[in-house]
């Protein structure tokens, strides 16, 4: 394997144990109920708990990343969260269980920025589209596509407290398999050869082939008027997607009495359209850009996707109790929203090439914001209504504002120096040098 790839590959890795990780609470909601006396408005407060944590590390983790390096932030941040996940079952009880929740968004905040500044470095422009799309959207929709099934496996196996060690654990070995070999950027990897270096130089702009930044400016970050409105489209995707992440097994276990097993079962389907569509989103990406030479034109991919992913939802509002539709219209919904799951990425380093991961930083944060608010608007919701209803409208309306602001008030930005759209790869295997 080309040694870029293998880079990728490992962050991949990464993000998969980072949303199993993450994800794993809602399917022990029960437990930590009978355990704990939580209630379902608790629950929802919980849930928000972790993007308190990740929002706030998001901002610091992205300067951090620039600073520091991708390699040292992203094992430092995999030891604090296994912790966190191996200490869930002594929480002992809501205000336990509200500040692990955020030890664990604080230590899984640096995996998207990092990722993001990684693929930077290691990839030259015209295949990021292609790799963020695997790590922002296949890798995530991927591993909660899985994750529902080997919770729940694991749930019957070793018991609910079981299942976090066993996570814990996987994070540990992450760290054994990737520290040989991950590196912030190909010009400090010996294992890369000439070849592989300067085809991936000879595909980025001016200043990408570093490891790390020696400052950070604020200020191009936050006078980009287009990092705002990804911002904005990334906070209406993801209520959405936190939504589902923390409600999707209670919806299915109260509203159509599910079983947990069956609740695992049947939450595989709209991870599965959210694999179909990242895919479809980083094929879909590249090749407008390859055609049209038009870094916009990636906003006007997110924006119709999450015209699509906002009306697919509203049909569930009529047909209540019947459960195929409600799947057919979730699984709709999240696929077409995972069309965006690369494409926030690319788009963080187009705004600000020379500080990517402080840019993905301020966009993972303004994600993570949707993460605080919508297990707690759902919670709510659901308490008062006894119904989920309120949350289908919110996220369809969300969507349809994002859509919006994606669609008719982002601009072409200025192009960065000194890339071209696709430099020709030498011929033949590219082999690694020890």
């Amino acid at each position: 394997m080309k040694s870029r790839w293998w880079t990728i590959a490992i962050i991949l890795g990464l993000v998969v144990v980072n949303y199993v990780d993450r994800s794993a609470i809602s399917f022990a909601a029960s437990h930590l109920r009978d355990e704990f006396g939580i209630t379902t408005g608790q629950y929802g407060l919980i849930s928000s708990a972790f993007s308190i944590g990740y929002m706030l590390f998001a901002l610091l983790s992205g300067p951090l990343v620039d600073r520091y390096g991708s390699r040292r932030v992203l094992i430092v941040g995999m030891f604090i969260w296994a912790a966190a996940t191996a200490l869930t079952p002594f929480a002992g009880g809501f205000i336990g269980l509200i500040l692990l929740r955020i030890l664990l968004g604080a230590g899984e905040a640096p995996c998207f920025p990092a990722a993001t500044r990684i693929a930077s470095r290691w990839l030259p422009v015209h295949e990021r589209g292609k790799a963020l799309a695997l790590i922002g959207g296949v890798a995530v929709s991927g591993s909660l596509l899985i994750g529902g099934p080997i919770l729940t496996q694991l749930i019957e196996l070793v018991s609910w407290k079981g299942m976090f060690y066993v996570l814990a654990i996987a994070g540990i070995v992450w760290v054994i398999v990737a520290y040989p070999f991950l590196r912030n950027s190909p010009s400090e990897a010996s294992f890369v050869s000439e070849k592989e270096l300067a085809y991936i130089k000879s595909g980025q702009a001016e200043g990408e082939d570093s490891g790390h930044e020696s400052k950070v400016d604020w200020g191009e970050i936050l006078r980009n008027r287009n990092l705002w409105l990804v911002g904005l489209g990334y906070f209406a995707w993801g209520f959405m997607f936190w939504a589902f992440m923390y409600w999707l097994p209670q919806y299915l276990e109260h509203e159509f009495g599910l079983s947990i097993k069956q609740v695992g079962g049947f939450s595989v389907a709209p991870w599965a359209a959210g694999v179909v569509g990242a895919l479809a989103g980083g094929i879909l990406v590249d090749r407008v850009y390859k055609r049209t030479e038009s870094i916009r034109s990636r906003f006007l991919i997110i924006g119709v996707a999450l015209l699509l992913a906002g009306a697919s939802i509203a049909p569930i509002l009529f047909f209540p109790g019947n459960l195929t539709i409600a799947l057919i219209c979730i699984s709709a919904g999240v696929g077409f929203g995972f069309i965006t799951g690369g494409i926030w990425w690319v788009a963080s380093i187009d705004a600000a090439p020379t500080q990517p991961g402080t840019a993905a930083g301020f966009a993972d944060a303004c994600f993570a914001l949707s993460g605080i608010v919508a297990p707690s608007v759902m919670g709510f919701i659901v308490s008062e209504t006894g119904t989920y209803d309120g949350g289908f409208i919110v996220m369809s309306v969300l969507c349809l504002i994002g859509s919006a602001a994606m669609l008719f008030f982002t601009k072409e930005p200025e192009r960065p120096a000194g890339a071209q759209l696709r430099p020709e790869e030498p011929e033949g295997e590219l082999t690694t040098t020890s």
